[in-house]
């Protein structure tokens, strides 16, 4: 077999079945729907809306996410379709294995790690950073040396409360998926009561006027604003990448992902209808914009609960990025790719426990002692790349009368999935170019890895 039919040999659903007996399958539609609202709906949900709303679309930022949430659903059903034929651990790398060919899937994969573990560690410090601030309003306080990045010249040598907060998810995953979920499920809960609180209490501050102009910078506006909040949905491939762990994955994959997007779209728009009812738009370019909002209109006991959910949001965020992580790991590594003990799972609880030790090694480190301010928007090109192969991924899944498909199909074949291709692709043109110069360093880091270690241990290999 030449270089080229190698680097395109296409893995076997079949293999990929077998080899993932070893999760429970234990996830139902709503434990899906747990996972994808813990990590589309994190802090951004209490910033966004209010700096997009003042800076590109004003009191239309409810519309904005209405047309970011038509864009992305595109692409959520083309996952569900194939998390449906293709209900395997791994996400877009296993899809990208199974439909375009070993290099495509490796490439896929070694973009989601970036995304997974940039996310986690970044969210790890926002997180830090929250928590010390609820601390100190108690009158406690971390040790200087122990509140930031490794810069000894403004005397920071490590972020201690972001790599306990990674150790601790770390340790629930390791006790099995029912035991993680159920504690997500919880603390999904309590933001969205929180959230509604908010929704709630300040629609009785909503003023007509502030709604008006209802698009200030007109429909250019509104398109610039969805083309900003479309990254405020991104995490349906973490809900993808863990249909290994699901019953009837047929049904429950499509409904995780549908209803994911469904939930999230109404509590974005509600929060941001309310919020630009509360404050004139012009005013909302500040930091906490639904804290600013609640002390405008004397309703502090509320702006003291938001810290609980915000502490609730970024802890689910960790909890399903990380659960996924493992998976994506564990799924290279099943496929000899990566080191073979990374592709096994715990017998006694159903979890890859080495794939959960390098994830959670990787992610504290960034998280304690990195500065991720200049890398953390590396995490949407990997997912808009992801989001790409998986939209054209289901017309090559339509063509393959191997695989055979009882669950989601996308509507409107293939028209659907083009125009989502087109618009990933698009969205794509508009990352910095730094954001773009860094992508390709790091796949070509990828392509060495692959090609001096990946290929010649792949399990395909041992095929031929």
């Amino acid at each position: 077999m030449g270089l080229k039919e190698r680097l395109f040999q296409k893995e076997d659903l079949s293999r990929y079945l077998a080899s993932d007996k070893g999760f429970t399958k234990t996830l139902n539609a709503r434990d899906l729907i747990s996972l994808g609202v813990g990590v589309v709906i994190g802090t951004g949900i209490f910033i966004l809306p209010g700096t997009v709303a003042a800076l590109h679309s004003g009191p239309a930022i409810s519309l904005s996410f209405v047309i970011a949430a038509l864009v992305c659903s595109l692409s959520a059903m083309c996952y569900a379709e194939l998390s449906s034929a293709l209900p395997v651990a791994g996400s877009a790398y296993s899809f990208g294995n199974v439909l375009y060919g070993e290099s495509i899937g490796w490439f896929l994969g070694w973009a989601l790690i970036l995304e997974y573990m940039l996310a986690v560690a970044a969210v790890s410090t926002g997180w830090a950073s929250y928590f010390n601030s609820f601390i100190s309003a108690l009158g406690l306080h971390m040790p200087q040396a122990l509140s930031g990045p490794f810069d000894p010249a403004h005397g920071t040598y490590i972020n201690i409360t972001a790599v306990a907060s990674v150790l601790i998810v770390a340790l629930l995953l390791a006790h099995g998926s029912r035991t993680s979920v159920r504690v997500n499920d919880i603390m999904v809960i309590v933001k969205v009561i929180i959230i509604l609180i908010f929704v709630v209490v300040g629609a009785f501050f909503i003023k007509g006027k502030n709604l008006h102009p209802f698009m200030p910078y007109g429909f250019s506006g509104v398109i610039k604003g969805s083309s900003l909040v479309f990254f405020a949905y991104l995490g349906f491939d973490v809900v993808a990448a863990s249909a290994a762990d699901v019953k009837d994955p047929q049904k429950n994959m499509p409904r995780g992902i549908i209803g994911t997007l469904v939930i999230t779209t109404i509590l974005y728009i509600a929060v941001s209808v309310v919020l630009t009812g509360i404050v004139y738009y012009k005013q909302l370019d500040v930091s906490n914009p639904v804290a600013y909002a609640l002390q405008l209109v004397h309703q502090d006991w509320v702006a003291a609960i938001l810290s609980v959910g915000a502490l609730a949001g970024m802890a689910t965020s960790m909890i399903s990025t990380m659960f996924s992580s493992t998976r994506l790991i564990y799924s290279i590594g099943r496929d000899g790719l990566f080191p073979e003990a990374l592709g096994k799972i715990n017998p006694k609880t159903k979890v890859p426990t080495n794939s959960l030790i390098i994830v959670t090694i990787i992610i504290a480190f960034f998280g304690g002692v990195v500065s991720l301010d200049q890398i953390t928007s590396l995490v949407n090109i990997g997912t808009l790349l992801a989001f790409t192969f998986v939209s054209y991924g289901v017309i090559r899944l339509r063509k393959r009368p191997d695989i055979k498909n009882t669950g989601f199909k996308v509507p409107f074949y293939p028209v659907l999935p083009l125009i989502s291709v087109i618009m990933c692709l698009a969205l794509m043109t508009q990352l910095p170019a730094e954001t773009l110069l860094a992508s390709l360093v790091w796949f070509i880091i990828g392509a060495v890895i692959y090609l001096s270690y990946g290929i010649r241990h792949s399990k395909l290999n041992k095929v031929d």
